[in-house]
Parts: C-alpha cells; sequence; structure tokens
C-alpha cells in the first residue's frame, strides 16, 4: 500500500510541476510570479521529477517549437514523422539536450523570456543528481515493498517525465475526440481528464494555446492544474494573466 501512495504522490506532484511551470509558465506565460517563488519552483519540480527532471529553459522552447511546427518535419515529436513512440521520444531527448547544451541555433522567438537557472539546472540534470534518486527511490522500494509485482512500478518512477510526455505527444495525436477542427492532429484524450491534470485536453490546447485553462468547453472538462492555479492566483503565490485566464 505504501508503494502505490508513493508512485501516486509522485505521479500527480511531478505532473503538476510539468504542467504549471514547465508548460504552462515557462512555454506559454499564461501567469507570472516573483523571482523567489519562480527559484522555489524549480527547486519544486527537482524534487517531484526527481531522476527524471526537465529544465524549464529546454521544456519551454522544445514545446514552442512543437505549436509553431505541429505535425510537420521540425516537429520536435510528431507520431506523423516516427514509426513508433520510442523512436519518437529518442528524438525528443536529443533535442531537448541539444536545447540545453546549445548545440543548435534557436530561432530568437522561442527563447524569449523563457526561465533559465543555468546553474541548478546543471545540477539538478546530472548524472550524480539522477543516480542519487535512482537510490533513494530503491531504498525506499527495500524498505516498503509488499509485494514482488510492486517492483515493477520502479522503471515507472525513474521515467516519470518522459512517460509523462509520450502519453500526450504520442497518443493525444492519435487517440480521443475532437472539439475544434485544426490543421493538426491533436485530440483530447479522457472526457473527465483524470489521468494528466488537464494535459489530456490537447486538442483544446493548440486550438488555444494561450489559454490557462485547458478544459473548460464542455461542463465535463474540469482542467485539475487549473483549479489549483486559481487557488494560487487567489491567494496572491501567482498572477493571472488576464488575457489568458478565460
Amino acid at each position: 500500500m505504501a508503494i502505490l501512495l508513493l508512485v501516486f504522490i509522485l505521479w500527480y506532484s511531478g505532473l503538476f510541476f510539468q504542467s504549471f511551470f514547465l508548460h504552462r509558465y515557462a512555454a506559454h506565460q499564461v501567469f507570472t510570479m516573483s523571482k523567489r517563488t519562480e527559484k522555489i519552483t524549480f527547486f519544486l519540480t527537482w524534487l517531484f521529477q526527481g531522476p527524471s527532471y526537465l529544465s524549464a529553459y529546454g521544456y519551454g522552447i522544445m514545446h514552442r517549437m512543437h505549436h509553431a511546427y505541429t505535425d510537420t518535419e521540425k516537429d520536435p515529436h510528431s507520431p506523423k514523422y516516427d514509426g513508433n513512440m520510442f523512436s519518437m521520444m529518442w528524438k525528443t531527448k536529443n533535442i531537448y539536450q541539444d536545447i540545453n547544451n546549445d548545440r543548435i541555433a534557436i530561432d530568437q522567438k522561442f527563447m524569449k523570456n523563457v526561465p533559465q537557472w543555468k546553474s541548478f539546472d546543471r545540477f539538478a540534470s546530472s548524472r550524480f543528481s539522477r543516480v542519487a534518486w535512482g537510490i533513494v527511490y530503491i531504498l525506499l522500494f527495500v524498505v516498503f515493498v509488499s509485494a514482488w509485482w510492486q517492483w515493477l512500478l520502479l522503471p515507472v518512477l525513474f521515467l516519470m517525465a518522459p512517460i509523462h510526455g509520450v502519453i500526450i505527444n504520442w497518443f493525444a495525436h492519435i487517440y480521443g475526440y475532437v472539439n475544434f477542427k485544426t490543421t493538426d492532429t491533436s485530440k483530447n484524450l479522457f472526457r473527465f481528464d483524470f489521468l494528466m491534470m488537464g494535459e489530456g485536453y490537447h486538442n483544446n490546447h493548440h486550438k488555444y494555446s494561450s489559454r490557462a485553462n485547458f478544459g473548460g468547453i464542455h461542463w465535463y472538462e474540469i482542467d485539475l492544474t487549473y483549479v489549483i492555479m486559481r487557488i494560487l492566483n487567489k491567494i496572491g503565490i501567482i498572477k493571472l494573466k488576464a488575457s489568458t485566464s478565460n
């Protein structure tokens, strides 16, 4: 039971910071926060993503490229141009690393105001950090595993952020329903997005990429990340931009 609770907590906390910080803040900037709060959020993203930590800088730029080039040869991740999800995610990983390590030229329009904390990213993305988190997770499993099959969940914790990514970048371009006709293959995975905290409303997001609320087109499309963002806005931790909050 303890292992299932651990996986549940890390799944949703890691997903929240990926959606809230990396996606809606770094890539789309639908809200603002103080620099102090931004640095705290960098730390919390590392704390909950652990060995699969993603840089806001690399993620933000790559996601902007995805929107600009969706389902074209320049798209960093598109099922249309990759034979399977593994080849797509391998290409995504290489592009992400090239961006983070300044190995490719990036159009300035994709870099504007993307948050970057180089020293922290070097540490959080380092082999030392990833191995240390791996050891922590293994020790937690050694202590709390109560059935052999629970060990099968350990790789999920190691690869949590890539798994979150492939669910949207692969499956949400193949399966689901659409509210809007777009020039790409984006789809909404679920009527109520219990699994991906709003990220599954991918067709809605591609239609209105500057909206903070990915759901809300129908009454059952509840974006859980946006609900939390509304609370954070109300208590003054973040400030939703008026143009994005509808």
